[in-house]
């Protein structure tokens, strides 16, 4: 128990000379350019990333996409011809 408590004692005053040696640096702000570059940088960025999926229809995927509305093509009208004998036009 006492060799535990010594190891804990000598590990503590290590580290606590390390902690107290080494001077915390400090922190260098960006200028206000600077946070613009790199705010239109990302931006930048992100719609460099994003342009393929606007190539296809749907959610960007193709594949996922609901399916082209089949061609509707409307009925011919029936071929007709005038009969003399009813005076009117009748299928041929």
């Amino acid at each position: 128990m006492i060799a535990r408590l010594g190891r804990l004692a000598a590990a503590t005053a290590i580290f606590g000379t390390i902690g107290l040696v080494t001077v915390p640096q400090p922190a260098h702000a960006l200028g206000t350019g600077a946070a613009i570059g790199i705010g239109l940088g990302a931006f930048a960025l992100g719609t460099a990333l994003a342009t393929p999926s606007y190539g296809y229809p749907g959610y960007g995927y193709p594949g996922y996409a609901a399916p082209p509305p089949a061609a509707y093509y409307p009925p011919s009208a029936p071929a007709s011809c005038w009969s003399p004998y009813y005076q009117t036009y009748v299928a041929c």
